[in-house]
């Protein structure tokens, strides 16, 4: 729903804003004053092309705000139009393309007039505009067709997976089942290269490595010794003064430390040996390991990820190779199956076509369109995402005439009271914020009185605007603005009470100050007012 609109240097409006809030809103003002300027700017924030006489006199950019109830939570729009160059859109203060505005606001206003391009122009739309309005069954019967639909498409890229080239199939699977069983009978750990080539290196240097580790013995030794000396003398010297315990007990730790020391690297020289066999099996070791990455990955964490990979795509290529044989029939049933929903969901749509022509109808008739004919065509085509549906919309303004497509043959006034029709026949969830420009065209007296009604009815549902200069119409409507238009300048106005009955006899008689036209002005609210 919109909740606030405001326009700056759009036209002739140099800062003009409404906050129209449920129901039904009307737009009035006289000839030229630019009552259109407002769903210009509606336009823009819905990501229409903006216009070249779009700015104003008045700065040199023009400027539409709009601030939208999306659901919970309220959406935030803007459009720039600078005097030259492109224009910008910004949605909750980012600035995104005037496609995102059209993708992101299109869907919470429709604005019906003659120019503009209607969703119900589109095939797509109306058969939504169809579905919308299914009694249960037909609710049903869509859920059926949606889940037959899943099941086929499913069946078909399993076939698409298998390709139709089994052997092609047999031999990546006979590939991916020799490349994990090499990864896996290898039996690889993370860091065996790393633990691999230490122990080369140990065993290609255990001459060196023995030579060092014996002087290095024969030096720990020494330092035992010297050790065990200073330890004694400090013991001597710790008896005649004890404030050097401290320090003989700490060289006893320091001797104690030598002692493990040196049994480690006694242990290390008796460990270290020349073993040529060892050696061999070493390096038969790396060079198995160095192939193993060559082909499959930089590291051994590398290989081992590719062996679970080859693994998981043998299973996967076995079961496929297991379906092949039953696909092709899998595929047949899953489309007879669709078929069926299909032709299930088809009857549904005609009771909901006839029951949405039945009652478009009377309110044609109420709508000064008495002869006219609205038919929906469903022709039965390949099954899709949505049916196995091709959906028309036929319309005459007369039942003399041929019936054609409604953007071929409905004037911008009967277009717009075939969508009031639609709308107050389904009741449908569609866009939240309606918008009308030109549906008062034509039309005048009684049947102006019925459209302002049908108006108000449909402002129930949606949020209705309306710029209209029947007063019959404008005297529906919950909320009443006045676009007032002083030379080049133009301001909109609210007006309740006595304000809005000037309007109204301005409308009714073109003398707002009359006392006989407020008098038909209150007549005509109390009329409204009362059915």
């Amino acid at each position: 729903m919109l909740k606030h609109l405001r326009v700056r240097n759009l036209g002739v409006l140099p800062d003009a804003e409404i906050d129209p809030g449920p129901g039904f809103t009307v737009i009035t003002g006289e000839t030229g004053a630019g009552k259109t300027l407002l769903l210009g700017a509606l336009r823009l924030l819905t990501g229409d092309k903006p216009r070249p006489d779009a700015v104003g006199p008045f700065a040199v950019e023009a400027q539409a705000d709009g601030l939208f109830d999306d659901g919970p939570e309220e959406l935030g729009v803007s459009r720039v139009v600078p005097r030259d160059g492109r224009s910008r859109a910004y949605l909750e203060g980012s600035l995104v393309s005037a496609g995102t505005l059209e993708s992101r606001v299109g869907t919470l206003v429709e604005i019906v007039g003659q120019h503009d391009q209607l969703r119900l122009r589109r095939p797509a739309a109306v058969l939504e505009l169809i579905d919308k309005v299914l009694d249960e069954q037909g609710t049903l019967a869509k859920s059926s067709y949606e889940t037959s639909w899943k099941a086929y498409k499913a069946a078909l890229d399993i076939r698409q997976s298998l390709g139709g080239d089994l052997m092609a199939l047999e031999r990546e699977l006979d590939l991916v089942v020799y490349q994990a069983r090499e990864i896996e009978g290898a039996g690889l750990q993370a860091g065996d290269d790393e633990a691999a080539e230490m122990l080369a290196s140990r065993l290609r240097n255990a001459e060196a490595i023995q030579a060092h580790l014996a002087f290095a013995v024969e030096k720990a030794e020494l330092m035992l010794d010297l050790s065990g000396d200073v330890v004694s003398t400090l013991r001597k010297i710790a008896d005649m003064d004890t404030g050097l315990a401290a320090s003989a007990a700490g060289w006893e730790s320091v001797a104690d430390q030598i002692v493990e020391l040196l049994r480690s690297v006694r242990d290390s020289a008796e460990e270290v040996g020349e073993d040529p066999a060892t050696l061999a099996e070493v390096d038969d070791r790396l060079t198995a390991l160095g192939d193993l990455k060559r082909k499959y990955g930089k590291s051994i964490g590398d290989v081992i990820e590719f062996g679970m990979g080859a693994r998981v795509r043998a299973d996967e290529l076995a079961a496929l190779l297991e379906r092949s044989s039953v696909i092709d029939a899998e595929v047949t049933l899953a489309h007879e199956k669709l078929l069926e929903a299909g032709s299930g969901l088809r009857v549904a749509r005609q009771r909901a076509v006839a029951s949405i022509q039945e009652e478009s109808a009377g309110h044609l008739r109420e709508l000064a369109m008495p002869r006219a004919v609205l038919a929906f065509t469903l022709e039965e085509i390949e099954a899709g995402p949505t049916g196995a549906d091709r959906v028309g919309l036929q319309f005459a303004s007369d039942d003399r005439l041929e019936s054609g497509a409604i953007q071929d043959v409905a004037s911008g006034g009967e277009l717009s009271r075939l969508i009031l029709a639609l709308r107050l026949a389904t009741r449908a969830e569609g866009a939240e914020t309606l918008v009308f420009d030109e549906v008062d065209a034509g039309v005048g007296g009684v049947t102006a009185l019925a459209l302002g009604r049908k108006l108000a009815d449909l402002g129930q549902v949606n949020q209705v605007l309306c710029v209209t200069h029947l007063p019959q119409v404008a005297a529906h409507a919950d909320c009443h603005y006045v676009v007032k238009r002083d030379g080049d300048t133009a301001e909109v106005v609210r007006v309740e009470g006595e304000h809005r009955l000037e309007e109204l006899s301005r409308m009714l008689a073109g003398l707002p100050e009359s006392a006989r036209g407020r008098d038909a002005a209150a007549e005509l609210l109390e009329l409204t007012l009362n059915g």
